[in-house]
C-alpha cells in the first residue's frame, strides 16, 4: 500500500486523472468516518487470513474462504447497499457449495485457527462493503482512482503500526536482499495493479461480484494447471467446480437468460445441420474429441506408474 500512495499522489501531482477528488466533501471527521475503517479491517484482514495458515490446512482455508461470497452479500444487506434477495442468496451459495466439494481434502480442525479465519472473512466482506459505498453512495460517488488516492495511505499507515511491533523485530536487511529489491518493487506494481482492478470492478459492478471474480478464478486456475502442467484433478474437483460455474453463470444470465441461452444454442445447432451438415459432424466430433482429451489430461497424471508401464 505504501507503492500505492506514492503512485496515486504522482498521479494525482502530474496527471488530470485525480482531479475529481476536488469534487469530494472529505474533510477530517468524514476520513476517519468513512476511509480510516477501510484501513482498519483491511489490516485485520490480511492478518487473520495469514495466521490461520498456522493452525488450519490449506484445503480447509479454501473451503472456508468459499464463504466470501455469501458473507458479502450479508454485508451489502447490513449497510444496506442492496435489498434482500432470497433467491440470490441460494444462487450464491450454491456456488459456495461447488467450491466447497471441490476444495474438500484433509480437513486439519483447530479451533482457534477456524475462529480467526472467520474473523477474516468478516473483515475483507465488510471492507469490500465499505469501498463499494465510498464508491457508489450519494456522498460521496468517488471515482475508483480517488477512492484508491484516499484510502491506500490509511492501509499502508495502519499495516506499518503492524509491522513495526510484530515484523520489524523478526527482520533485517538480509532478508530484504535474499527476495531482492527489483523482486520486492514488482510485486508492488502488480499489487497496485490489482487493487486498481479491484475497486474499478466494485465500482462497475458490487462486492459480491468481486468475490465471485475469485470463485472464477480458481476455475480458470485449475483449467490452467490441467492443460499446461498437467496437474492432477480429481473428479470430486471436476464435480465441485462444474456445479461452480453453472452458478456463476445462472447468476449472470438468470433463469430466463438461461433458458434463452439454451433455446439459441438449440436453434444454432439446427441450423447447422440444416445447412451445413458436413460442418455441425464436424463441430460434434471435435467437441467429443476435445472432452475425451480433457478427461484424459485429468485422469492419467493420478495414475500409477506401475500401470503406465508397457508390457512389452
Amino acid at each position: 500500500m505504501v507503492f500505492a500512495t506514492a503512485a496515486t499522489q504522482a498521479l494525482a501531482k502530474f496527471t488530470p486523472y485525480m482531479d475529481s477528488r476536488h469534487k469530494v466533501p472529505m474533510n477530517t471527521q468524514t476520513y476517519m468516518r468513512a476511509i480510516v475503517p477501510i484501513g482498519l479491517f483491511f489490516s485485520f484482514s490480511l492478518i487473520c487470513g495469514n495466521i490461520a495458515y498456522l493452525y488450519l490446512s490449506v484445503s480447509f482455508i479454501q473451503m472456508l474462504k468459499a464463504s466470501n461470497a455469501v458473507v458479502t452479500l450479508l454485508a451489502t444487506w447490513a449497510f444496506g447497499m442492496s435489498p434482500p434477495d432470497m433467491k440470490k442468496l441460494l444462487n450464491v451459495s450454491a456456488i459456495v457449495v461447488g467450491v466447497v466439494i471441490a476444495s474438500f481434502g484433509e480437513i486439519k480442525f483447530v479451533l482457534i485457527g477456524f475462529l480467526i479465519q472467520v474473523a477474516g472473512i468478516v473483515f475483507e466482506a465488510v471492507r469490500l462493503v465499505m469501498v463499494q459505498r465510498i464508491l457508489s453512495s450519494p456522498e460521496f460517488k468517488m471515482d475508483p482512482l480517488v477512492s484508491l488516492y484516499y484510502y491506500a495511505p490509511a492501509c499502508a499507515a495502519i499495516n506499518g503500526v503492524f509491522t513495526i511491533f510484530f515484523e520489524l523485530p523478526k527482520m533485517g536487511m538480509d532478508d530484504i536482499y535474499r527476495v531482492g529489491p527489483f523482486i520486492l518493487l514488482a510485486n508492488a506494481a502488480v499489487a497496485f495493479m490489482l487493487n486498481v482492478s479491484v475497486v474499478f470492478l466494485i465500482g462497475k459492478t458490487s462486492a459480491v461480484v468481486m468475490t465471485l471474480a475469485g470463485v472464477l478464478k480458481d476455475v480458470l486456475l485449475v483449467a490452467a494447471s490441467l492443460l499446461i502442467f498437467r496437474d492432477p484433478v480429481s473428479g470430486t474437483q471436476a464435480f465441485g467446480y462444474s456445479i461452480a460455474l453453472g452458478g456463476l453463470v445462472y447468476y449472470k444470465l438468470g433463469a430466463d437468460g438461461v433458458k434463452n441461452l439454451a433455446r439459441d444454442t438449440q436453434l444454432t445447432m439446427g441450423s447447422m445441420r440444416q445447412n451445413h451438415p458436413a460442418r455441425a459432424r464436424a463441430f460434434m466430433i471435435g467437441g467429443g474429441v476435445f472432452v475425451m482429451a480433457l478427461v484424459v489430461f485429468a485422469v492419467w497424471p493420478t495414475i500409477p506408474e506401475s500401470y503406465k508401464q508397457s508390457p512389452f
